[in-house]
């Protein structure tokens, strides 16, 4: 195959990719009309800064790091 005819192909596969994501998307908002919608992109959240009840964390492990009582080997 030449370039030309690669980046045919991948001009057509694209394409269809994007058709098939629209008919997804269309078959989605159909099954699902009482779907939340997205927040609103400027909506401010705000954040304590008190500090968490440190219970929340008892019993847990750090991810990738092992249980916090314990020492690597």
């Amino acid at each position: 195959m030449s370039l030309q005819d690669d980046l045919t192909a991948v001009r057509r596969n694209l394409n269809e990719l994007v058709r098939s994501v629209e008919r997804l998307e269309q078959d989605v908002a159909r099954q699902s009309p009482a779907a939340p919608k997205a927040p609103e992109a400027g909506r401010m959240v705000s954040v304590p800064d008190t500090p968490y009840d440190s219970t929340l964390w008892t019993d847990t492990d750090d991810e990738g790091l092992g249980a916090r009582d314990r020492r690597a080997p």
